[in-house]
């Protein structure tokens, strides 16, 4: 595991990754006071911002409503990708296979308490409209549809959320491996695991965009904190794990950051920014 450390920062920082849960955010899903400023300094300079979170792209999009200009976003981890007001979608899940993973779910139901959502290019729908899961799904699903029959949505499907209160990898175990030949199974967070075509993660979403941009991984910072950033973190030669992430990322990313309680991405940007 790499020891804590502030590096010199790059020669030619082009590029700022950053997860959002445990990593950017605070621990009540707000984007930090201190990070204005520095998204501020990061734009005058030339260096791009980008949100990459399992989130939706449109509640990413929310969050940083209060000043979007110049931000790119590697959303859904890393099934779609927003560049210049264009989204671009990632390999799609066949119908098929959605629909197997819908009836899994619907019967897990009888040993966990589980929610999913069906994400797609136009939004996420899910079944479930009841007050505990309305208002968990809320924190990533700015814009969510309640339909009666998950099977009828009419969308190309990136990816299936599955939400469990208890153990996202349990559920994971018990009832979604299963599928782990046709689709990746994701560990997104604790209680989120997410099944997505195979080929797609937040690394593929972001050497889409550096292709794009004509950056390399010497001039791309990256932050991130669970499972799900591994792939991201391979793709910057500046790698920060959250010091209170988890361990299979502290091994892998080259530096480690403070805490996300303690505000570890703000602290390393002032740092890499001089600021």
């Amino acid at each position: 595991m790499p020891e804590y450390s502030l590096p010199m920062p790059p020669d030619d920082l082009r590029l700022v990754v950053a997860d959002m849960d445990g990593t950017l955010l605070t621990p009540t899903g707000q984007v930090p006071d201190a990070f204005w400023p520095l998204l501020a300094e990061m734009r005058r300079r030339g260096i791009r911002f980008v949100p990459a979170s399992g989130r939706q792209y449109y509640t990413l999009a929310d969050l940083f409503a209060r000043d979007p200009e110049g931000i790119s976003y590697i959303a859904e981890n890393g099934n779609l990708v927003a560049h210049e007001g264009t989204l671009t979608a990632g390999t799609v899940i066949d119908p098929q296979l959605a629909a197997e993973v819908i009836a899994a779910s619907r019967r897990a139901t009888a040993d966990r308490d589980l929610g999913l959502v069906v994400c797609g290019v136009g939004g996420g729908y899910a079944e479930r409209d009841d007050p505990v899961f309305v208002d968990e799904f809320a924190k990533y699903y700015h814009r969510l549809a309640h339909v009666e029959d998950l099977t009828t949505v009419d969308d190309d499907i990136l990816k299936l959320a599955i939400y469990d209160g208890d153990d996202a990898a349990a559920a994971a175990r018990e009832h979604f491996d299963v599928f782990a030949d046709r689709c990746q199974v994701v560990i997104s967070g604790p209680k989120w695991l997410d099944l997505m075509a195979p080929g797609v993660d937040k690394g593929v979403g972001l050497r889409s965009l550096q292709q794009v941009l004509g950056v390399g991984p010497a001039q791309t910072v990256v932050f991130g904190d669970y499972l799900n950033d591994l792939q991201m973190l391979d793709a910057a030669d500046w790698s920060f794990a959250m010091a209170d992430g988890h361990p299979q990322v502290r091994e892998r990313a080259r530096y480690l950051a403070p805490p996300n309680t303690d505000q570890g991405v703000i602290t390393v940007l002032q740092a890499l920014l001089g600021h």
